[in-house]
Formats: structure tokens, C-alpha cells, sequence
């Protein structure tokens, strides 16, 4: 039997709503990006990216990760602890350390920038344009900030910070 999780007690009950909105505006802007990046070597690429990239963040990854946290039901750092709550009945916390979605995250967030990176790279080599250029600079920019700036101030504030494996800043 596993013993009670600790809960970080000084993190925000329930994030400001102006972070929520930001990271996730930022959230679809590196989708999005990603999507053009696909785009520039084949439009069915584009098209699997982002059914892909929607039903991982948006589902798979709500459902296992989640529907196990303190902010279930809660306005966590991107608010998706409503939205779970919204999809999926409540896990049990004891089991957010252990979560296989826990697991899936990285690569999932991973799979965001280094799939659209390469289709870009390789549609540069095919036929180069400023406009892929524009588009690779900002990808890269998107996902620093969402992967260390963004993801390490949300850590900081969150209360799930001690067990999660994931944690930018324990």
C-alpha cells in the first residue's frame, strides 16, 4: 500500500487566470507552428500532426495524467484540471507519480517541436524560403519558452511539485 502523497502546501490553490490564458494561447500558437512546419514538406503530414498533437494534449494525456492530480476540477497552471474534470471522473493522487502519462508527457511535448523541426528542415533542403525560415525561428522560440521558461514558473507555484517526476524546479 503506497503512503500519502505530499502536497506542496505553499502552491497556488488555483492559478491567475492571466497565466492560464497565456500558456495556453502559447500552446496553440507551437501547434499551430508545428502544423505550418508539417505543412511545408507534405499537407497530410500537417493534418496527422495536429490530429495527433489535439488528441494527445487535449485527451490521452488529460485522462492519464490529470484525472490524478490535486487540481483536478481545479484552474491549474493551463487550467486543463477543469477541463479533465469536465471529461473524465477523478483518479486516485496516489497514483500521479506512477502515472504512465506521466511518462508519455515528455515525449509527447518532445514529439510538439522535434517532428515539425525536421519536416521544416527537410522542406528547407527541397526549396528554401524566408518564410520557413520565419516559421523554424519562431517554433524554436515557442517551444524554449513552453518547454523551460513557462513550464519552470508553473512548477514553482504548483502543489504537486514534490512527487512529480516531471518538476522543472525541485
Amino acid at each position: 500500500m503506497k503512503a500519502k502523497i505530499s502536497i506542496f502546501e505553499q502552491g497556488l490553490e488555483e492559478y491567475p487566470k492571466a497565466s492560464i490564458i497565456l500558456g495556453n494561447l502559447t500552446m496553440i500558437l507551437w501547434i499551430a507552428l508545428g502544423t505550418i512546419a508539417c505543412w511545408f514538406l507534405h499537407p497530410l503530414i500537417a493534418w496527422i500532426y495536429l490530429a495527433a498533437a489535439i488528441i494527445m494534449v487535449g485527451v490521452i494525456l488529460r485522462k492519464l495524467v490529470c484525472t490524478n492530480c490535486y487540481y483536478y476540477g481545479k484552474w491549474c497552471s493551463t487550467g486543463w484540471g477543469k477541463l479533465s474534470a469536465l471529461l473524465f471522473k477523478r483518479g486516485n493522487m496516489e497514483n500521479f507519480d506512477t502515472s504512465i502519462g506521466l511518462k508519455l508527457a515528455p515525449i509527447t511535448y518532445g514529439l510538439l517541436s522535434l517532428i515539425p523541426l525536421i519536416c521544416i528542415v527537410i522542406s528547407m533542403v527541397l526549396g528554401f524560403a524566408i518564410l520557413k525560415v520565419v516559421v523554424l525561428l519562431l517554433l524554436l522560440l515557442v517551444s524554449f519558452y513552453s518547454g523551460f521558461v513557462n513550464r519552470k514558473k508553473a512548477c514553482a507555484n504548483c502543489r504537486m511539485k514534490l512527487i512529480c517526476p516531471g518538476c522543472a524546479v525541485k
